[in-house]
């Protein structure tokens, strides 16, 4: 009988116990993921482009944010960046309902299984190192999320005339390799505003800082077709304090020490010993600093102009000084060459005056004509000296009107000199200035 009354009950008592047993235990959903990304991939083709109607193009919608500026290679034109770069583009192969499937609204599927547009750099010179992310977002109306870091080695044309005060502009240029723009278009991700001024996962803590990220959309026009291309403008400029300090001021002061030497005396040794000093100290510094200067086959930087000219200076200067000295020393021994010969011909005369056999012939005379031709050789000797001493005077006064003259000169071209040495650095310094500002500004 009691079995007969709890028959009906039966299924009542078999339903609470499987809600208490659901309540008790977690809910699981994994077999909800599993089946979904199973029915998702099963009949998948990757090979073929996702949509139902192939006249409908697939857009991608990019996205490109600088992270850092790794290394600016001037010589051989080439920029090293390390930038984030997002893609979307809609799948209509990979949609579900979300209601049944648990709810999941979203999941991860591998790169590899599924189809993904062709996006390359035209820029792209070299193949760095970067984080392979095998997964991209797939959510339930088939929007696909593909985010990864790059290390970007591109061709740029970077121009050191302004060095260290110099802002490059170098450009990333996304496009498809084979897909035309009807097959596969492109668009921003973000507006323009937001991407031109987005700089805070950049890190200004290096050489270079970033200015901004202007971007365009343009169509290529070629005999494959037309192509869709997104630009993004990446404009940095240099920290130029470390290059003032190292590389400037000690060349201002070496010069400014080298005007100093125009104040010794033109021909004094020391003032060749002092400009041989400055030269040498202002070649080991060229040495010393030769690498922190950019290199370039296309410009050449305007401090290595500088550092070319105040080279050239210091050279002509201190060659001036030697061949002053030089000049004046040879002159000095050929003046007093020539009054020792002029001398040596007096004595020589002289001498044939006082010739043994005149003097024999003067025995035999008597002693009357001896005493009269005494006083008279007495004073043909001492006219000859007095004219030794006055050609050897004559002589001096020339050799010093000679060097008073060589000395004039010589003033009037270091004046000249000073006075571009002057306006040389005085140039330089406007130039400097006005790039700083022109660098501030920018």
């Amino acid at each position: 009988i009691l079995a007969g009354v709890m028959a009906p009950l039966w299924p009542f008592v078999l339903a609470a116990a499987s809600g208490i047993l659901a309540i008790g235990m977690p809910h699981s959903r994994s077999p909800a993921l599993h089946h979904l990304t199973k029915q998702l991939l099963q009949t998948y083709r990757k090979e073929v482009r996702p949509v139902h109607n192939w006249t409908q193009a697939t857009t991608v919608y990019l996205d490109v944010s600088v992270h850092a500026v790794l290394d600016v290679d001037t010589q051989n034109q080439k920029l090293k960046t390390s930038i984030w770069y997002r893609e979307v583009w809609d799948d209509e192969f990979l949609s579900w309902n979300s209601s049944m499937f648990d709810e999941i609204r979203e999941i991860s599927l591998p790169l590899s299984a599924i189809w993904a547009p062709d996006i390359i750099i035209n820029e792209y010179v070299d193949i760095e190192r970067s984080p392979d992310l095998p997964y991209v977002y797939v959510n339930s109306s088939g929007t696909i999320k593909h985010s990864k870091p790059i290390q970007v080695v591109s061709a740029c044309n970077l121009e050191t005339y302004a060095f260290p005060f110099d802002v490059q502009n170098c450009s990333l240029t996304f496009s498809s390799i084979l897909h035309t723009v009807e097959d596969v278009d492109l668009a921003f991700l973000r507006s323009t505003e937001d991407i031109t001024h987005d700089q805070k996962a950049f890190l200004n803590d290096s050489e270079w800082e970033l200015l901004s990220v202007s971007s365009t959309y343009s169509i290529l026009q070629n005999s494959a077709g037309d192509f869709a291309q997104i630009q993004f403008n990446v404009v940095i400029r240099r920290h130029p304090l470390v290059y003032v300090v190292s590389l400037l001021i000690p060349s201002i002061f070496l010069m400014l020490v080298d005007l100093g030497s125009f104040y010794l005396p033109p021909t004094c040794q020391a003032r060749i010993l002092f400009k041989t000093s400055v030269l040498v100290g202002y070649t080991v510094f060229r040495v010393n600093m030769s690498d922190e200067v950019p290199r370039s086959a296309g410009s050449t930087p305007l401090i290595g102009v500088f550092f070319t000219v105040c080279m050239a200076f210091l050279v002509l200067s201190l060659s001036k000084s030697i061949l002053l000295v030089k000049f004046l020393y040879d002159e000095r021994c050929s003046q007093q060459e020539q009054t020792l010969l002029c001398l040596r011909g007096d004595m020589d005369t002289n001498q044939r005056q006082m010739d043994p056999g005149a003097q024999l012939a003067g025995v035999t005379e008597s002693p009357v004509c001896q005493e009269d031709q005494a006083p008279s050789g007495t004073l043909k000797e001492v006219w000859s000296q007095l004219r030794s001493i006055s050609s050897y005077f004559q002589t001096q006064d020339q050799v010093d009107r000679q060097e008073l003259g060589w000395l004039a000169l010589l003033e009037r071209f270091d004046r000249l000199l000073f006075q571009s040495y002057l306006i040389v650095l005085g140039l330089y310094a406007v130039t400097l200035c006005s790039l700083w500002v022109s660098w501030s500004g920018g």
